[in-house]
């Protein structure tokens, strides 16, 4: 039995924060009673050894608890989706989110509840520690729950995709992944065109999410402690020779050194054009890094710069097979013609069409062309394959592994193509490895075309106002898959980008309408068939 106190207890009176709400005598009778006090809605419970208060909405999707199921004297089930509560010790047994309680204070048969929030920095140490739990299971409409909270205490909501990558870093077994390169992009599109609380959400939620995703069910990959003194060319050596104890001990050394990422960025940079490597991505997440830690400060710097670093020990190779084998002699052969070049034999984008990659590299080594004009052409080239994308070959079910092409087998020229720009504005003797590894993909592309194709109807007449349209329907783009998102971004972001430095450019009419296709043409991401059929044929093979 609930006992009333018969002497006053200590009020906080000055600054009026526990306020009577009911009598005891009322919610006895009742067993449970929804009081108001300013904005908030608080349900009254009448348990067996004690009163207890809570929030009446649900923390997960706001339905009233007074609605719920309260038994067993402090355990309160939410009725929606069976979330359940222990008052008493405040955990959530079921569900994720914290559910807010108050002190109750009975005096003279009154209930009085303290209704003070806690200060604003224990709001978001708490609202920190519930996001970190929501990777868990992955549980994406919580972690916008806890991102809202972070800003509601008075927080910089950055600070949630800050530790994001702190908790995520060494969980990457290979390093940075697409969702360190979108991430610079979603801050990029919030910053420029949120309009609302919600737009300004939108892309932490997106960041944090693909964190969660590729860190999900991950063990420790835990990074190398030693320190080993730096130099940029240790750096170069040490990525060239794929080796991460070495790479990141010289990064340690650098860093405890009052190094920041910009006196880094060189290095990385070469190390990362030395090879047409991983797809593009070397470059890309090198220029991303910069971008992204230019948004979060100097204290995110070492988790990414050494997720960075391992991508970039682990990257692939791809100018050692076959295909692109021709690569290192050529930039040998272009980095001695490109300082003297004129513009007396400048190859138009459509010399590139039909080349295969040593075609193409070869054509580029042949021209008499500075390397901005080498550039221009091998960008109208990319946009113009990515514009003319034979979706048939995403469709197919009777081709080889080696045909498995899809938008993002050519979205990502566009992504490396301004990452290069990007660096060898700053850093003009990579030009040779840039232009050349551009026309790696204008060649690995080329067969998968349609010439033929009408692609009247994705013409842009204004692209300044269809670049704002388009990065406004970002915040809602409606795709499950992060990757296919992060894509989304990064593709719109760097054709934005491009065409910003070059409004004048030749192929920003391309440019504009294969962005435009790409974002208003369905992708096909399950290929249960193809997949069946080159796992039976693959297995065949091996006897």
């Amino acid at each position: 039995m609930i006992q009333p106190v018969t002497q006053p207890a200590p009020l906080d009176s000055a600054d009026g924060t526990w306020v009577r709400v009911a009598a005891l005598a009322d919610l006895a009778e009742k067993g449970a009673k929804v009081v108001k006090v300013g904005r908030k809605q608080i349900v009254l419970w009448h348990g067996d050894k004690r009163v207890y208060a809570c929030n009446n909405r649900c923390p997960h999707e706001g339905y009233p608890l007074k609605e719920g199921h309260f038994a067993n004297g402090c355990i309160l089930t939410c009725n929606w989706h069976n979330w359940k509560f222990d008052l008493e010790s405040g955990e959530t047994l079921i569900g994720g989110d914290k559910l807010r309680r108050y002190p109750v204070d009975i005096i003279n048969g009154d209930i009085y509840l303290d209704v003070s929030d806690p200060p604003g920095p224990e709001r978001a140490a708490a609202a920190l520690a519930a996001l970190k739990d929501s990777f868990r299971r992955l549980e994406y409409d919580r972690m916008g729950r806890e991102l809202a909270r972070l800003a509601a205490a008075g927080a910089d909501p950055l600070d949630g995709v800050r530790h994001a990558f702190a908790w995520t870093h060494d969980r990457l077994e290979y390093g940075s992944t697409h969702a360190q390169a979108a991430a610079a992009d979603w801050l990029a599109l919030r910053r420029d065109l949120a309009a609302d609380a919600a737009d300004d959400l939108v892309p932490l939620m997106e960041i944090v999410g693909h964190l969660a995703y590729d860190s999900l069910r991950e063990f420790e990959y835990p990074f190398p402690t030693e320190v080993r003194p730096y130099t940029p060319e240790a750096l170069v050596q040490a990525i060239e020779n794929e080796d991460e104890v070495d790479a990141v001990a010289r990064v340690r050394d650098a860093l405890r050194n009052g190094l920041t990422f910009q006196d880094l960025l060189n290095p990385l940079s070469r190390a990362a054009l030395a090879h047409y490597a991983d797809f593009g991505h070397a470059i890309i997440y090198v220029h991303k890094t910069g971008q992204l830690l230019a948004f979060l400060g100097p204290q995110s710097t070492e988790p990414l710069v050494l997720a960075l670093v391992r991508s970039l020990c682990y990257a692939y190779r791809e100018d050692f097979i076959p295909e692109f084998r021709g690569y290192a002699e050529a930039v040998v052969k272009l980095a001695k013609k490109l300082p003297t070049a004129g513009d007396g034999n400048v190859p138009a984008p459509e010399a590139f069409r039909g080349l295969s990659a040593k075609q193409a590299m070869a054509r580029c080594v042949a021209a008499d062309a500075s390397a901005e004009r080498l550039f221009d052409a091998l960008l109208g080239a990319s946009a113009w394959n990515l514009l003319h994308f034979n979706t048939d070959f995403e469709q197919r079910t009777d081709r080889p592994v080696s045909d498995n092409v899809g938008w993002l087998s050519f979205t990502h020229a566009i992504t490396f193509a301004e990452a290069v720009w990007a660096t060898c504005q700053r850093q003009p003797e990579l030009w040779p490895a840039g232009l050349l590894q551009m026309a790696c993909f204008v060649g690995r592309n080329s067969a998968y075309v349609d010439g033929t194709l009408d692609v009247t109807p994705w013409r842009v007449a204004d692209p300044s106002a269809f670049l704002r349209d388009e990065g406004r329907a970002l915040f809602d783009h409606g795709q499950f898959e992060h990757i296919i998102s992060a894509h989304l971004i990064k593709t719109w972001a760097a054709a934005g980008a491009l065409v910003q430095a070059c409004p004048q450019a030749p192929w920003v009419d391309d440019l504009t309408a294969s962005l435009n296709r790409f974002l208003h043409t369905p992708s096909k991401r399950r290929h249960s068939r193809r997949t069946a059929r080159q796992s039976l044929e693959f297995v065949a093979r091996e006897g």
